[in-house]
């Protein structure tokens, strides 16, 4: 069944608010079988609401709104699609009861404009709201439906997982499964002509490609009779995907890379330390994100002056004089410095010109990223994403992340 799902709100439009309810909606309704085809956004006017919903419709056989469902005059979604529909309003005697109740607790009195949100459309499916005031519904006319939620976010997601679903599910002949690949050191154009093979034939499952910062992603999804027949068809594909790229696979669920890093630490019973200069402690806050980085985080040493190398992590100064202080003599002695100081397995460091003002003879975000472990040692020479400082921090971040990865889950570093 084809589906859309609209907006309702100025504040939308405006960039006041961001609209998370529509990703979470797609990812629900595609989970359960719909194709999700459009997204609107949509202000509070009448006139074009309405226009919106005729649009939505005349392509799908299932529209969610979501917003517009309030007390104040702007809150319109209601009676437009009640009217679309052809169903009058009439008072839920239950909603009423409930909004006395809610007021009366909080020893408030209920203005007439709350009494507009115990109208529902004749003939529909109530979804009562246990998390505001505003109740949901379903309605359904000549093969189309409407289900309407309210706008704030942890309210739709309570209906829909406490009202809608079970409706939903009855509507779905079809189950789809899928699974978020993440891979890191192959771009995305190189990712799509290594499974050229795979995604010139494919039908179901499908294939697809998404370019994230410094890292991409494959969705592999498949829409069967049953669950287990999609899940079955997209573990087979994997397994296809596995043997051309699986070297650049850090994860079959989706995780992101500071997660994998953190748990690959915990499992191998290895400390990580870092000495970070145009980073100022980027890669150690992001591992600390994860929830038990204690374990594995030995330390972080922000060394972002000349003296500060020298002072904590014990970088010769006649190096940096001599060599530069970003260059890969400096950035290996940081690495080693913070091994040293944080007593960790593994050093990681960076020493770059994030930009916008580079020296003479450097290329913009040029720099180096150095790593201690064991035996293996040595530095890589990055060249950032232009003249743009903070996607160039970012991309120093992720380097470091992904060598400390390929350390601890290879022995080794593989980065072109």
């Amino acid at each position: 069944m084809n589906s859309a799902i609209i907006a309702v709100g100025t504040e939308l439009l405006f960039g006041q608010t961001v609209n998370t309810n529509a990703s979470y909606l797609s990812m629900k309704l595609n989970q359960m079988g719909f194709n999700v085809m459009y997204h609107y956004v949509v202000g509070d006017n009448p006139d074009r609401l309405r226009d919106t919903l005729e649009r939505a419709f005349a392509l799908c056989e299932l529209v969610i709104l979501t917003g517009g469902l309030g007390p104040t005059q702007d809150d319109l979604t209601k009676e437009l699609v009640s009217e679309y529909m052809g169903a009058e309003l009439e008072i839920d005697e239950r909603v009423m009861a409930e909004l006395r109740e809610f007021f009366d607790a909080r020893g408030r009195v209920m203005t007439e404009n709350n009494i507009k949100q115990a109208y529902l459309p004749k003939g529909c499916i109530p979804l009562y709201n246990r998390t505001g005031t505003a109740p949901g519904f379903v309605l359904t006319r000549d093969g189309k439906t409407a289900i309407c939620f309210p706008g704030p976010p942890h309210e739709m997601k309570w209906l829909f997982e406490n009202g809608a679903r079970q409706y939903l599910e009855s509507l779905s002949s079809k189950s789809m499964y899928y699974k978020v690949v993440r891979t890191i050191g192959i771009g995305e154009s190189d990712l799509e002509t290594a499974l050229l093979p795979l995604i010139d034939e494919q039908t179901d499952p499908t294939i697809a490609t998404y370019a994230k910062e410094g890292e991409c992603t494959l969705r592999v999804a498949s829409q069967r009779d049953t669950p287990e027949e999609a899940k079955e068809a997209v573990e087979e594909m994997l397994s296809k995907i596995d043997e051309i790229v699986g070297r650049y696979i850090y994860s079959y669920d989706d995780e992101e890379l500071n997660e994998v890093v953190v748990k690959l630490l915990a499992d191998k019973g290895l400390k990580v330390a870092s000495c970070e200069s145009a980073t100022a402690g980027m890669f150690s806050s992001y591992l600390a994100d994860v929830p038990g980085a204690s374990s594995v985080l030995g330390g972080s040493l922000v060394t972002y002056s000349d003296e500060s190398k020298t002072a904590l992590a014990g970088v010769d100064k006649s190096v940096i004089e001599d060599k530069g202080v970003v260059s890969p003599e400096v950035a290996l002695q940081m690495a080693e410095g913070a091994r040293r100081v944080c007593e960790s397995d593994i050093g990681i460091s960076v020493t770059a010109y994030a930009g916008p003002d580079i020296p003479e003879g450097y290329a913009p975000g040029e720099g180096y990223v150095g790593y201690s472990y064991g035996e293996i040692s040595g530095t890589i020479h990055l060249r950032g994403m232009r003249n743009d400082r903070f996607r160039n921090r970012n991309f120093y971040k992720m380097t470091m992340l992904r060598i400390v990865y390929e350390l601890a889950s290879k022995g080794e570093v593989t980065f072109r």
